[in-house]
């Protein structure tokens, strides 16, 4: 096993990751317990943490660990790529009908990750993912919930789809992966950005352009644990507790200071979610 990516500087304002999967194992190697991950976290500015579930097993997993920890809030959903699956096994509506009961729990905040996912589902699963799409953006606004998009290769489906249904007040995209014209209708719409490890990348050039136009008040940084991990540490395993790398690119970007991204990232978190 290679050794762990070291822990960055600490922020100088606490922010959220809102977005990480803590439950799940990457390449054989398993997550830290939810508390040392959480800890490693705090421990660089680090103190708040959204977990996503985005199966029926994870959503189950996540309901049960926010409780256990106070630096924990959740999401639950069907990710793009379950929905297909549920409707061939003839089962959708019964599993958006437990994720709608599993977002009832009160550190629930969030319904997602839902969306479209256009890469790993080919097109005798868009009907599915566009109908799980639909019933998560009418779970969220029956329980006025924030709604967290997963966004792969369906940009204008997902905006179409936003439009004919009308989006949550709270509307996150989550790894943010559109270019400037995407981030310039996003923020018109009102709707969150959010900013994950891809974004330090050499070749990310077009969404560092997409997150220069975007006003601090619309910017949330994520991790997407355990993907995604930011530069000088691609392709290794992500956790919590490497946000700050990513937060400090993103200020470079915007030229602004870290502690004016900090404060916002923390006030925008609370303004989506809801205090911890």
């Amino acid at each position: 096993m290679t050794s762990r990516p070291p822990a960055p500087d600490r922020l100088p304002v606490a922010v959220v990751d809102n977005h990480a999967h803590l439950d799940i194992h990457r390449d054989g190697e398993a997550p830290p317990e939810p508390a040392q991950a959480l800890a490693e976290a705090a421990a660089v500015g680090v103190d708040r943490v959204v977990q996503i579930g985005c199966d029926l097993e994870s959503a189950r997993w996540t309901v049960r660990v926010i409780e256990d920890h106070p630096s924990l809030l959740g999401g639950v959903a069907l990710h793009p790529n379950e929905a297909p699956r549920h409707e061939q096994a003839g089962d959708l509506e019964d599993a958006l009908g437990e994720i709608r009961e599993l977002a009832r729990r009160p550190r629930v905040r969030v319904v997602g990750e839902t969306g479209l996912d256009y890469f790993r589902t080919g097109p005798e699963g868009v009907a599915a993912q566009q109908e799980s799409f639909r019933a998560h953006i009418g779970i969220a606004k029956e329980l006025g919930l924030a709604l967290q998009i997963h966004d792969r290769d369906a940009h204008q489906d997902v905006l179409r789809i936003l439009a004919e249904e009308g989006a949550p007040e709270r509307t996150v995209l989550h790894c943010f992966s559109g270019d400037m014209e995407m981030a310039r209708e996003c923020v018109r719409r009102g709707y969150y950005l959010s900013f994950a490890g891809t974004v330090t990348f050499k070749n990310a050039t077009d969404l560092r352009n997409a997150l220069s136009v975007t006003p601090l008040e619309h910017l949330l940084v994520e991790t997407d644990a355990p993907y995604l991990t930011p530069h000088p540490h691609r392709g290794r395993t992500n956790a919590p507790y490497l946000v700050p790398l990513t937060v400090r690119a993103m200020a470079a970007t915007l030229n602004t200071s870290v502690p004016q991204l900090c404060e916002a990232i923390s006030a925008n978190s609370e303004a989506v979610y809801g205090p911890w």
